[in-house]
């Protein structure tokens, strides 16, 4: 195994779903997009449904037959539109589709004819995210389009555009879209028709908005351990991250005061010091504009230390400065975030970004270790 990894704490996992299904008292899906947000789909997949999750989403057809191609049999939401030719893959992978439109729900009834097989849907409504989904007085209608193509309408859901903002203009437009959304939902059950599992929470609804849980919510980055910050800018739920990124230090040598380090030449040593490379770039997920602005903790056997990245980050590898006299040796570990290092909500906040980024952009190559 390379040196740099990216250790997933399954446990925090089960620790997290199980406070969310706590203080909502509902079920949750779990999205397990983009490889679970980097932490690997198939893996955390399985440990969120032994944890008690009841969905599973994902972006992309591919990502939901990945999951059934490794065994997973839990009900998949898939929360993207598909190519056309896309769609009678949804049907052979069971999937359920998230359909806002006329032309999808048809298109989706045609594939489920062909192949003679059923399909569930979930009607996407938009209330004021701007994407995807029908508007608010639409949402009869299509679910009576669905009912008369004798497809299963398995939910009804909308998303939230600013539900973790704790700003009075923010909170009155959430409850703008959840009102939106119940009159949705009223135009549906007028004609006689179940809505089905009724969902919008996000994290944001799930930490600050109680009338947006409904039948399920879907967290996302919450369930990978960052919660927004409460009014105080404190976090508004106990959630543990999962990731730890970290490598080694594989070379040391002493840089004199003056001398430069990296490209662009933005770092020159204040005093005699000692700098230690580290085996991860920027194609592992450190962020280039993290250069200069960001401390790892160099888990020396002697005295563990965060010290400071120097230079710009290069793609393959990185810099960080041991002092003028280091207690580190060649192959000690470096935690880039997480664990005993800060957290990736930290580094995001230190680049100009997010911690969905951050734990996104752990490239493929870097192996992913699991524990708990």
């Amino acid at each position: 195994m390379r040196a740099t990894r990216a250790v997933i704490h399954l446990d925090y996992l089960r620790d997290n779903i199980t406070l969310v299904r706590e203080k909502t008292g509902v079920s949750v899906c779990v999205p397990v997009k983009a490889g679970a947000y980097g932490h690997g789909a198939l893996r955390v997949a399985g440990a969120a449904l032994a944890a008690g999750a009841r969905y599973l989403a994902v972006a992309t057809v591919a990502e939901g037959e990945e999951l059934r191609e490794g065994g997973i049999s839990a009900p998949i939401l898939l929360l993207s539109v598909p190519m056309p030719e896309e769609i009678p893959r949804i049907i052979g992978a069971g999937l359920e589709a998230l359909a806002g439109d006329a032309e999808y729900i048809d298109a989706l009834a045609e594939a489920a004819r062909k192949a003679h097989r059923g399909v569930a849907l979930h009607l996407k409504v938009d209330t004021g995210m701007g994407r995807i989904g029908c508007r608010p007085e639409e949402a009869g209608k299509l679910a009576a389009r669905i009912a008369d193509h004798g497809l299963f309408l398995a939910g009804t859901a909308t998303h939230l555009a600013v539900s973790d903002s704790t700003a009075e203009e923010d909170r009155a437009f959430t409850t703008l879209q959840l009102d939106r959304f119940r009159t949705a939902l009223d135009g549906i059950r007028a004609l006689g028709i179940d809505p089905g599992i009724v969902h919008a929470a996000n994290t944001g609804a799930v930490t600050f908005h109680k009338d947006a849980w409904f039948d399920m919510v879907r967290p996302g980055i919450l369930l990978y351990g960052y919660a927004p910050p409460d009014g105080e800018g404190k976090p508004s739920l106990a959630v543990k991250p999962l990731m730890e990124l970290e490598s080694r230090i594989v070379f040391i040598k002493k840089v004199k005061k003056g001398e430069s380090v990296s490209y662009g030449r933005i770092w020159s040593a204040p005093e005699d010091t000692f700098v230690g490379t580290i085996a991860a770039g920027y194609a592992d997920g450190i962020p280039r504009l993290a250069s200069g602005r960001w401390e790892v903790y160099v888990d020396s056997a002697e005295q563990g230390s965060l010290r400071p990245l120097v230079g710009r980050v290069c793609m393959d590898q990185c810099m960080v400065d041991l002092g003028p006299s280091p207690v580190a040796s060649r192959w000690d570990r470096v935690v880039i975030f997480g664990g005993p290092a800060p957290d990736a909500g930290a580094l995001a906040s230190r680049a100009g970004t997010i911690p969905y980024e951050i734990c996104c952009n752990i490239n493929k190559r870097v192996p992913r270790v699991y524990s708990g």
